[in-house]
Order: C-alpha cells, then sequence, then structure tokens
C-alpha cells in the first residue's frame, strides 16, 4: 500500500479552515511546499497548519499523526496498515453495523488530501468520510471509543466518526469496501420522469414505496453542528482493530464538538451566521482518534483565515439560524446540552466535495455587478447563472455564442491528448434584456454586404485595411480584396478606418445586414409568412374540452401575433383546417357573413380545395374569424369518431403554404396514435422489454421513414411544425417529432390532459409560441479562420450538405451547437476565429443576415486550454452528444463512452498540469471541478437510465427537447435549483439562496421550491408552523393541504405574496410554463419530488454524487496507470 493510500488526514473541513501556528515538537507533522520551478526542500520547524489539514502552495500534503516526515525521497514508503497474505488487509467477521469500540494502535485518522491552487482541486475519494468504491459498499467504521460493544440500531448510513474542530470535521477511518449487488451502474429499476406529465397523467401511481437513505440524529451541541450528507449503507464487514491503543486525553486545546469556541462564528456566503456556540459542563472529553492539543484562537478577526476561492472547499459551515439542520433527525439548536454523547457515525460535510450553489453564488457575487466587455479575445463570460450586462466591443454577446473552451490548443495532436471537446452553442436569434441594444441593422444597398470573395465571410470587426484602405485582408482565409470605391474611407495612424466607431460591422460582434434580392429564392423578396392552426377534432379532443378551450383562447391571441418593430398590426396571416379521419378547410375571407367548409376525404392524395379565402389577415377577417371559432366546437360536439391522421395534414399546410407562395408555420393541435387508413400510419410499437438491450434504440427512431421525408419537403417550402400532443396512451412521439425536430419546430406534451388542472400551461405554452419572434425559410452556416473547421452540428434542424444548416423556423429559445476539429496548425498570436451568418425571412417577410462573430485564444500548454473551459458549455454538448448516440448506440454503450471521455479529460490534467502527488489523490481543473456531479447527472437523466414509470414517449420527448435548449437551459435541467421559502424574513421578496438538491438539505419544518425548467414543486414540510400553513395554503394544518395542488390560493398576507411572487419570477425566466405540483413529506409524490434530488442515489440505479466522484477517481487512477 503507498504512502498516499496508508497516510492518515481528516476530510470535513478542508481549505479555508483555520491556519494554525504549530511546532515540530507540539505537532510532529511535516510539510513538503514545492513552488514551480523549485526542488523539494525539508520543512523548516514551524509551519501553519490546518488542524489535520495543512495548506501549501503547490503542495504534497501528506501528514501523518505522530510521525515526522523526513525529506521526500525515491524509495518506497513505509507500511502502514496491518497486512495478510499477499499483500491484503486482514478483515474480522464483524456483520454489517457493528462498530469495535476500544483502543487501537493500528487506527488511524482518515486522510483526505486537499490541494488549492490556482487552477487545482486535490480530493482523496478513497480516504472520503463515506467513500464507496463505484459498485462497492460502505462500510461501517473502525471507531476508538469506550471497550464496551454498543449498539446502534438501524445500520449506519456512512462510514465516518466525526469530530470537530474549530467548525472543521475529522473523520475516522473507513473500512476498505467489498463490491456489493445492484449499486452503480446496474439495470435500472425505477425513476420518475422528467417530461413535466404529473399526477393526473397516471404515470407516477404505482411507485414502489422504495426507502429514501436513511438519516440519523446527529448528536452535537447547539451552535457547531454542520450540514450533514449521510450514504447509503451496504452490508460488509471489517476488521476489529487491534487492543492496546492509548486514549484519548483531555482537550485542552481550542475546542472540539461539545466544547466552547473562543472566536466568532464561521459564516457562509448567503447564510446568516449562527450565534456563538455555548459551552459544555466542564470535563466534557470527545473520544475518537487521539489528537495532538492545539494553540487557543484569540484574535475576533481570525487572522490567518482562508478566503474561499470561486466554489472551493470553504470552511465547514457552522449552523446557520436561517439553515436549519436536516430533517429528519434534526437537533434541537438552542436547547440545554445533555450527557455527553459518542458521535455517532453518520457525518460528512458536504462542503467536502464541489458545491455547484457556492461555485454559482461565488460567480455571481465576483462577476455579477460590472458589465461584460467583450473586445478582449478569449475571454471567459461570467456563468450563465449570473445575472450581467453585455457590452459589445467586437465579439459576440455569450447570449448568442458560448464555447466549451475560449482558449484552443495549437495542435491536433494537443487536443486528441486533453480529449476536451471544441465545441460553441449558438443560439443566433436570443433574446436580449431590455438594458441591452438588439442588433443594429446595416443597409449597403443594391450592392448588399462586403464579403470575402474567397471564402465569402462576411465583413467583421477582424479584417485587416491595407494600402490606405483601398484594399483589406480576409481574417478568415488571408486573401486580399479590393474596397469598393462606395465603400472606401482612409485609415488613421494606427491601420483602423477613421468610421470603424460609425459602422456595426467594423466595431460589433453582432449586427444585421438587411440581404439583397440575390439571397432570396428565385431572385424574388419573400411574402410575410403564415401560421395554420390544425385542430384535431376527434372524440378524445372534445371529451377532454381542448377543442372548445382553444377556440376560445384563438379569438384573443390572434390580436397578439409577432410584428416588426413599431408596426401597428401583424403582416403574418392565418388559416384554420381541423381534421380526424378527413381534413377540412375553412374559407374565412372577410367578404363572407359566415365561414365556409371544405371537406377532403382522400387523404392519400392531398391536395388544398382553395386558395383565395384561405391564408386572410386577422383585422380585415376578424368577424367571420369569430364566428368559425365559435362554431368548430358545436359542429363535432357528437362526434364519435376516435381515429386520426397525421402525415396528410402536415401535407395539407405545406402545399397550402407552397400555394400561397410564403413560409410559415403550423400549429398542431393532436391527441392520439395516428392509425387510420393514410400515409404515416403508425403502429403501437410500446415494448418495455427492449429497454437495456441492443435494440432499445429503435424506441427512440422513427418507426418509418415518411415523415423524413416529408419533413425535408417542409424545410425546401420554408414550413416549419410546432406540435402540441395530448396523450392519453402511447402516441409515438419519437415518430410524431420528427417534422418539428427537422423543420426547426417545437414539440410540447401534455399526457391526459384536462381542462381543470392543465389548460393554464396548455394556454401559457400556446401564447408565447405564437407570440414569440421567428426567422423564417433559414440558412446558416458556420465560418471559420484557417486550423479549424465545423465537422458536426447538433440541433433542430435539417442538413443537406456538410456545412449548410437549415431551418424552416428559428425562434430566440432554439441553439445550434457545432464542433470543430483542427485541420491544420493555430498560431497563438493570432488566435482562432468564428463567424455565425444566419440567413432567414423576419416576421414582416424581409431578407435579413444575422452575424455573429467570435475570436477565440490559441494555446500550445493543456493548462492555458483547462483554465479556460466553461464546465456548463461542455456539459451541454456532452449531453446532446450522447443523447444523439442512443439513436444508433446501446443506451450502456453511450454511458460508458461518457464516462471514459470526463475520466480521459480529467486524467490529462492531472497528468500534464498538476504537481506530482499521490496517486490516491483526485485532483479537478478549477474551471471543470463541476464536471463530475453535472455528468452524474446526465447519467442519471431519464434518457440514459430510466425508472419503470418512466415511458418511452417520456424518453423520445425529453431527447428531442433537449437537443435544442441554451447552456442555462440544460443546466437547471440537470441540476434543479432547490429554493428554501421559509428561511428568510417574509418582507425579503428577493430570490432566496439556492440549497444543493439533496435530500440531507431538507428541514421538516421549511417548506421547499424546486425547479428544472419544465417542473416546478413545492416541497412541504411535516413540521411547517402552523401560522405559516394558514398563511400559504388557507387551510389549518399539514394534514389539510391538498397533495398534488397545482394551485395556491391567493390570500392577502406577505407570505403568499411573496410565493406568488416568487413563482411568477421563475416562470418568467423559463421558455416553457412550469406547472406546480404540491408535495406533502412522506406523501407517494414525494417519491417523484426526490428523483430530482440528484446528488442522491436514485431508484433507478444512479449513484450519488459522491459515489460516482469516487468511481470517476478510480476510472482516473486506472488510465494513469
Amino acid at each position: 500500500m503507498t504512502r498516499g493510500e496508508s497516510s492518515a488526514c481528516a476530510a470535513s473541513g478542508f481549505l479555508g479552515a483555520y491556519l494554525l501556528p504549530t511546532w515540530q515538537k507540539e505537532w510532529p507533522w511535516s510539510v513538503g511546499v514545492e513552488l514551480p520551478g523549485a526542488t523539494r526542500r525539508p520543512p523548516r520547524n514551524r509551519k501553519w497548519s490546518l488542524g489535520a489539514l495543512t495548506l501549501g502552495t503547490k503542495s504534497n500534503l501528506d501528514l501523518e499523526p505522530g510521525v515526522s516526515r523526513a525529506p521526500p525521497s525515491s524509495g518506497a514508503p513505509p507500511a502502514s496498515t496491518a497486512q495478510g497474505p499477499c499483500g491484503q488487509t486482514a478483515y474480522g467477521q464483524f456483520g454489517q453495523g457493528d462498530v469495535q469500540n476500544g483502543p487501537s494502535s493500528t487506527v488511524q485518522m482518515q486522510r483526505l488530501q486537499v490541494l488549492l491552487m490556482s487552477t487545482l482541486w486535490i480530493i482523496d475519494p478513497s480516504k472520503l468520510p463515506g467513500y464507496q468504491p463505484f459498485g462497492s459498499a460502505i462500510l461501517a467504521p473502525v471507531v476508538s471509543q469506550p471497550a464496551v460493544l454498543q449498539p446502534y440500531g438501524p445500520p449506519p448510513t456512512s462510514a465516518q466518526v466525526t469530530a470537530q474542530l474549530a467548525g472543521m470535521q475529522i473523520s475516522g477511518t473507513v473500512a476498505p469496501a467489498s463490491p456489493p449487488s445492484g449499486l452503480g451502474y446496474g439495470p435500472p429499476t425505477s425513476l420518475a420522469s422528467a417530461s413535466g406529465s404529473f399526477p393526473n397523467s397516471g404515470l407516477y401511481g404505482s411507485y414502489p414505496q422504495g426507502q429514501a437513505p436513511p438519516l440519523g440524529q446527529a448528536q452535537g451541541h447547539p451552535g457547531t453542528q454542520a450540514p450533514q450528507r449521510s450514504v447509503p449503507l451496504q452490508a460488509s464487514s471489517f476488521t476489529p482493530p487491534a487492543s492496546g491503543g492509548p486514549r484519548m486525553p483531555s482537550m485542552t486545546g481550542p475546542p472540539l464538538p461539545g466544547q466552547s469556541f473562543g472566536g466568532p462564528p464561521v459564516s457562509q456566503p448567503n447564510h446568516v451566521s449562527s450565534p456563538a456556540p455555548q459551552a459544555l459542563p466542564p470535563g466534557t472529553q470527545m473520544t475518537g482518534p487521539p489528537g495532538p492539543p492545539l494553540p487557543p484562537m484569540h484574535s475576533s478577526q481570525q487572522p490567518g483565515y482562508q478566503l474561499q476561492q470561486n466554489g472551493s472547499f470553504g470552511p465547514t459551515r457552522g449552523p446557520q439560524s436561517n439553515y436549519g439542520s436536516p430533517y429528519p433527525g434534526a437537533a434541537t439548536f438552542g436547547s440545554q446540552p445533555g450527557p455527553p454523547q459518542p458521535l455517532p457515525p453518520k457525518r460528512l460535510d458536504p462542503d467536502a466535495i464541489p458545491s455547484p450553489i457556492q461555485v454559482i453564488e461565488d460567480d455571481r457575487n465576483n462577476r455579477g455587478s460590472e458589465p461584460f466587455v467583450t473586445g478582449v479575445r478569449g475571454q471567459v463570460p461570467p456563468l450563465v447563472t449570473t445575472n450581467f450586462l453585455v457590452k459589445d466591443q467586437g465579439n459576440a454577446s455569450p447570449r448568442y455564442i458560448r464555447c466549451t473552451s475560449y482558449n484552443i490548443p495549437c495542435t491536433s495532436d494537443m487536443a486528441k491528448q486533453a480529449q476536451v471537446p471544441l465545441a460553441a452553442v449558438i443560439k443566433p436569434l436570443a433574446r436580449l434584456p431590455p438594458e441591452e441594444a438588439s442588433p443594429y441593422v446595416v443597409d449597403h444597398g443594391e450592392s448588399g454586404p462586403l464579403r470575402c470573395n474567397r471564402c465569402k465571410a462576411y465583413m467583421c470587426p477582424f479584417m485587416q485595411f491595407v494600402e490606405g484602405g483601398r484594399r483589406f485582408q480576409c481574417c478568415f482565409c488571408s486573401c486580399i480584396n479590393d474596397v469598393p470605391p462606395q465603400y472606401f474611407q482612409h485609415l488613421d495612424h494606427t491601420g483602423k478606418r477613421v468610421d470603424a466607431y460609425d459602422r456595426p460591422e467594423l466595431s460589433l460582434g453582432s449586427y444585421e445586414f438587411l440581404a439583397t434580392v440575390d439571397y432570396c429564392k428565385n431572385n424574388k423578396f419573400p411574402s410575410p409568412p403564415a401560421f395554420i392552426f390544425m385542430i384535431d377534432v376527434s372524440y378524445n379532443a372534445i371529451r377532454s374540452g381542448l377543442v372548445r378551450l382553444l377556440c376560445e383562447e384563438l379569438k384573443s391571441l390572434l390580436d397578439f401575433l409577432p410584428r416588426e418593430g413599431g408596426a401597428e398590426e401583424s403582416a403574418i396571416r392565418v388559416g384554420f383546417v381541423t381534421y380526424n379521419k378527413v381534413l377540412h378547410f375553412y374559407n374565412v375571407k372577410s367578404s363572407l357573413a359566415q365561414p365556409q367548409m371544405m371537406v377532403v376525404s382522400d387523404v392519400g392524395d392531398m391536395f388544398v380545395p382553395l386558395l383565395d379565402g384561405f391564408l386572410v389577415n386577422v383585422n380585415e377577417s376578424q368577424a367571420v374569424i369569430t364566428s368559425l371559432l365559435d362554431q368548430i366546437p358545436e359542429m363535432f360536439a357528437d362526434t364519435r369518431e376516435t381515429e386520426t391522421v397525421f402525415a396528410p395534414v402536415i401535407q395539407a399546410g405545406m402545399e397550402a403554404l407552397k400555394a400561397a407562395e410564403c413560409a410559415g408555420k403550423l400549429f398542431l393541435f393532436h391527441t392520439s396514435l395516428p392509425i387510420a387508413e393514410a400515409p404515416g400510419k403508425l403502429k403501437n410499437r410500446d415494448d418495455r422489454k427492449l429497454i437495456n438491450t441492443d435494440k432499445e434504440k429503435t424506441l427512440f427512431q422513427p418507426q418509418t421513414g415518411a415523415y423524413q421525408t416529408l419533413a425535408k419537403e417542409c424545410v425546401a417550402q420554408g414550413c416549419c411544425v410546432d406540435l402540441f400532443l395530448f396523450p392519453n396512451q402511447y402516441v409515438d412521439v419519437a415518430t410524431l417529432s420528427v417534422v418539428p425536430q427537422l423543420t426547426g419546430g417545437s414539440v410540447y406534451k401534455y399526457a391526459c390532459f384536462q381542462v381543470e388542472n392543465d389548460q393554464e400551461r396548455f394556454l401559457s405554452d400556446l401564447r408565447r409560441d405564437v407570440q414569440k419572434v421567428v426567422g423564417f425559410d433559414a440558412v446558416m452556416r458556420v465560418r471559420t479562420s484557417t486550423g479549424i473547421r465545423a465537422v458536426d452540428f447538433f440541433g433542430a434542424f435539417y442538413m443537406n450538405n456538410t456545412t449548410d444548416v437549415e431551418l424552416a423556423g428559428l425562434d430566440g429559445d432554439k441553439t445550434v451547437t457545432v464542433e470543430f476539429k483542427h485541420d491544420d496548425r493555430l498560431n497563438e498570436e493570432n488566435g482562432a476565429l468564428l463567424q455565425c451568418a444566419l440567413l432567414y425571412t423576419s416576421c414582416a417577410g424581409q431578407r435579413r443576415l444575422r452575424i455573429h462573430n467570435l475570436a477565440l485564444n490559441c494555446c500550445t500548454q493543456l493548462a492555458d486550454l483547462y483554465r479556460n473551459c466553461e464546465t456548463d458549455t461542455l456539459i451541454n454538448y456532452m449531453a446532446k452528444f450522447a443523447y444523439r448516440g442512443v439513436l444508433s448506440s446501446p443506451v450502456k454503450t453511450v454511458r460508458d463512452t461518457l464516462i471514459t471521455q470526463c475520466a480521459q479529460i480529467l486524467a490529462c490534467y492531472r497528468k500534464n498540469c498538476a504537481s506530482p502527488s499521490s496517486a490516491g489523490q483526485l485532483i479537478l481543473p478549477e474551471c471543470m471541478k463541476l464536471l463530475p456531479v453535472y455528468l452524474n447527472c446526465v447519467l442519471k437523466s431519464d434518457v440514459l437510465q430510466p425508472g419503470a414509470e418512466v415511458t418511452t414517449d417520456d424518453r423520445a420527448y425529453v431527447r428531442q427537447l433537449v437537443t435544442s435548449m441554451d447552456v442555462a437551459e440544460t443546466n437547471v435541467f440537470f441540476y434543479p435549483r432547490l429554493l428554501p421559502l421559509t428561511k428568510s424574513p417574509i418582507e425579503n421578496t428577493t430570490e432566496p439562496p439556492a440549497v444543493r438538491a439533496s435530500e440531507e438539505r431538507l428541514s421538516n419544518g421549511d417548506i421547499y421550491l424546486l425547479e428544472n425548467g419544465l417542473n416546478l414543486f413545492l416541497w412541504v414540510g411535516a413540521s411547517v408552523q402552523q401560522g405559516v400553513v394558514q398563511s400559504l395554503f388557507g387551510v389549518s394544518s399539514f394534514s389539510q393541504i391538498t397533495s398534488g395542488l397545482s394551485v395556491l390560493p391567493v390570500l392577502d398576507n406577505l407570505l403568499s405574496k411573496k410565493v406568488q411572487g416568487l413563482i411568477d419570477s421563475l416562470r418568467a425566466q423559463r421558455s416553457r410554463y412550469m406547472k406546480l405540483i404540491v408535495v406533502k413529506q412522506e406523501d407517494k409524490l414525494e417519491t417523484l419530488f426526490k428523483h430530482f434530488l440528484v446528488e442522491d442515489k436514485s431508484l433507478s440505479g444512479g449513484a450519488s454524487y459522491v459515489d460516482f466522484l469516487c468511481h470517476m477517481h478510480k476510472e482516473i487512477r486506472q488510465l494513469l496507470s
């Protein structure tokens, strides 16, 4: 066993805990400090020590109690563990939950080495309290306690005995583990859906009553207890320690838990500090691993206290008055201390591993106050979770383009070595906040925008003017081009045009050109687009009340069609079709007194029976349209037709747009599997037996090629399709969503639709979908400077060749993700350039070009690559890569590919960028410290690891949804936000600080909101104060709250208004309406809610964050060895 594996150190407080000046003779632990370029020297006598952790600059921290470290040598480290034959540690026969009490000469404190450098996190997962090798069990600890075997009741949930030292926890030794069954990446068993279909869908009512990870009551002194985390315990045995070790002496230095502490309490950002802890009775002793006395702390300013880095392992959080202890066994803070208790082996400081919440908060605090100025090349923007303003000074705003790395390797060999995907998530029509100006529109007249003659790149700030301004050199291909006479301007003394700041294309990263007729189909300017509403009037649609609700809404909604700038009315024309087994077209010409219906029953050869009067201006035909919408529910009120068609409906809409010679969008409202005899007829192929087999990929593939052919025709015509589904059973979303997916459209799904429960969500989505600005008949191309090229694309679009992304429609929510690869060597001095050009037709029928430019740095050192990565964008790309992979590969293969790539990325960093250190350390780049937790969330998602209640349609729906999500949406989708509502003062109306998505963060006396962009849960603890229940729900007790409630009563009190305002605020931030679901603690719906607590182990077999971190460490060590 190596020294890194056997030396002892503790693992809870981490860097940022108190630095204590110690002397070698008092605490004989040596520190080896390594500085860049320096040789390693024996330590000096005086050091700064963190209790059981020592802080050094790029140091290797190998600390063992009672052992003075000599200068490192190349020899093998001494063995420190009792070993059996073949070097294996001997084990006893203790069963699960047994604890050997008594002194031990072989029991050492567990070590967790932590090293924080400017770009490093070092964790030794194998030494983590509660360490569980991936696929292995967590064992009961070996604890030094009075020599009496003390039963503990239920098996402990984690393998720690923890002592707190000035707010820092020190953990006991964890016995090695043997593999259990059913842990890790085994076959999924049960998981709730993330698709947004909830209680009334009947999908989640039959959840198995799986037990949550057990939680025990922590005994500690008021004011000294830090947040807990428990980890499920598997059955195993471990070695009892040898007897005869020394007893732990009375503590005479700074207090451990249960003793007083002289300094002020440790505070946590955005948390209210707790009052100073009280003192235990004199003579209180702590049981546990022996440790030397520490000198007392006197300064109230806490000298030597290290500031936290971005999301770093900070000081152990003491209890905050604002954040209670976990439920259900919460300690009663403020009560009188009882008799001294041995600490239960159930403590693991959650701050021992990187926290997404802390990283987000730090970024908001550090970068949210100043505008992000885009003038600097290769500048990493603030996180998507930070509210910030952008000042465009030559590079596109991160709202338009985000990259996985802003520093690209100069060579392909370097890129292959790092395995970091080089990709950009582009959102060409992103909506901007009111404080930021929309891109300027540049009109160059009949000559059109100025371009490079060779590569056709558009004029941008990076073009270099030469020869006094008469020519310019293309920054993408280096071609020298003549400047047209009408565009000529003199240069200043720096070589820049004197009018550079008067022209958006010479000074800004994003702008628009008005396109000339040369950019239009058939050299003819386009007509304004049209919207066609196509309504299913089969029995299911009529019975559910959908048709009546939709017709009522459309009467008013048509007044809010998108319009250009300050136009008084929209230029968009509208048409109406109803259908079941046949199609009904309506003439709503303004000159008619009543609408006219024309029926097409030959669905095998679809045509449009009328041209004049089908697509009309809303204001001109208002009366006729209103009359039609009044009559449709009555006309089909007595229908008994249950069968529907689908492909002929899309065909009819496309033919109507073709006849009108315009682009447009179809709004389809559909309820059932199209089983009527017609092109595109489908059969029910739902087969859960295929899950976890090689044929599982067929569940994500369309069952017929007819829809792909139809989609290609729609793209050619500029016909975008938005699909609203209202299924009561399987409808084959994988097939029905093909046309929306390939045309740039959207899919909305409302399972088991009921008007009283779902109308608000449906109508809100419909209003937003109809009103949002869309670019029609669009083509996008991404150009790059010499050395890299775009090789792969992800999103909702169609590609007829390898370069042009074709979109029948593109709205402000859709993204196109582009992957780049090297085709030549890059130059560090010149960097790399991207230019995204989108040609589209506006809502007013104007042909435009939107241009986005971005300059990136290039590097010859891997450290520069890792220092400029953005994890959120990396996860966005990896999720889309995986979700496309399930179409052609078994899900297990896709999952393994993700894990391997992540391990290769981190192993490359460890090998090439980190200081030499023990193999037992897990080293994470500062910019990628959240990669494991986020990747684990992707691996546990419904698409890659479904539970028993997740339907095939749900998985297909989520898969296509994520494909075109932006970075902010995937961030909250995979790692939901959990907001405590009752911890901050009622008068405070700002959004409360989030807590980590783990059950340990829930207190049964509080109420929490959880959102992931699609779902919104209100979790109510069983011990919430009666006054809070009354103020929020209008009932007198917890038992009277209706579980599954989707609308909170509007009450005239501060709490009710605060929560309603917060819910409205969260919904406004998301592109889809999030339906509220009230979940009571210990109610059957709680199983669904806990599915979104992604740091915990999932019912379907998904690993907890801690377990996955350990598994990643194992994978990295295998790669390095």
